[in-house]
């Protein structure tokens, strides 16, 4: 099990603002891969631990969670993964932007993370800005931010905490303290531990987070036997990769099978108004789409489209009303 004092942060952006590199320059060292845009086997999201200034962490790097273009079908398994490796929740989002213009593509990428975790997650969230060779000669990423109605705006929901790095020149600036990672890298911990007090010691959680928590805790409960001498980290570990892999193996097959039953009643229905309609050929409605009752000479036909139109309805209703992450309901 993690330790108690263990911090869990989240870092989310878009693909190329430098979050890997933000992690190492945490951690203090090159503990995750930098992703290449063309590496699509490395964009898998992964969780590491280490001590930082004496305290436990572990930050949880997302590659390309929320890149625009994707969609929710798309985002799933990495989504799976986040969520697996932050239960039972984060203290701390990391909102990795780069120093440049603040465009619709980053204001969307805002909003979608908002969407998914909620507005609440602003609350336990910090900006963090890479790149910051871009600043200009002695500006700070405060006055920076002040230029931009929507980073202000975004800033400010986030209890005004924002930090900038750069992984090129940064490193070992003995002339500028503001300009120093090791400098940045203090502010930013102290942002995190005043988001934990702010929030009377707790992280950020929801109902899936819960449920994927107490799945990792019956993973070790059956396992508790088998696994020996080996260590509350190896046991949990070991634990929430079992639970991942039900959630991408299995993960919503439970209520497939319930608007299955459900569309099966809906096809049959539909088959009888075919029948009593089809030498008429009366037009039979459904939403957005339209299907003219076959004649009984192709009566398979029919059936088969309009199963399809239904199934694709049920979808449509099943995204707009459940969490498409949630793969216990």
């Amino acid at each position: 099990m993690d330790k108690p004092d263990t911090r869990r942060v989240v870092l989310l952006g878009k693909t190329g603002t430098g979050k890997s590199s933000l992690a190492n320059i945490i951690f203090g060292e090159d503990v995750f891969r930098i992703n290449h845009f063309n590496d699509l086997k490395a964009c898998i999201s992964e969780g590491k631990t280490k001590s930082v200034n004496g305290r436990s962490m572990t930050l949880i790097d997302t590659p390309g969670l929320f890149d625009p273009g994707k969609s929710d079908k798309d985002m799933r398994p990495e989504m799976m993964r986040c969520i697996t490796e932050c239960a039972p929740g984060p203290h701390a989002f990391l909102i990795v932007l780069k120093v440049e213009k603040f465009t619709e593509q980053e204001k969307a990428i805002v909003t979608r993370i908002r969407e998914h975790f909620t507005e609440d997650a602003l609350k336990h969230a910090v900006v963090v800005f890479t790149h910051g060779d871009q600043l200009n000669d002695g500006e700070k990423i405060d006055k920076y931010v002040q230029q931009s109605e929507g980073l202000n705006n975004l800033v400010k929901k986030c209890g005004g905490r924002c930090h900038v790095f750069d992984s090129k020149y940064w490193k070992n600036n003995q002339q500028d303290e503001y300009r120093s990672n090791q400098f940045q890298v203090d502010g930013l911990l102290n942002s995190i531990e005043q988001i934990v007090m702010d929030n009377n010691g707790g992280y950020y959680t929801n109902e899936m987070l819960q449920r994927v928590e107490s799945e990792i805790k019956k993973e070790i409960e059956l396992n508790k036997l088998s696994s020996g001498d080996s260590s509350p980290e190896t046991v949990r570990r070991l634990a929430k990769s079992a639970v991942l892999k039900k959630l991408l193996e299995n993960g919503g097959w439970s209520w497939r099978k319930g608007i299955l039953g459900l569309a099966l009643a809906t096809g049959l229905m539909a088959v009888v108004a075919m029948w009593i309609n089809s030498k008429a050929r009366v037009k039979v409605q459904i939403p957005e789409k339209e299907i003219i009752a076959q004649p009984a000479a192709a009566p398979v036909k029919a059936v088969q489209n309009t199963f399809v139109l239904i199934m694709d309805r049920l979808w449509d209703l099943y995204e707009k009303i459940y969490n498409p992450w949630n793969s216990f309901e």
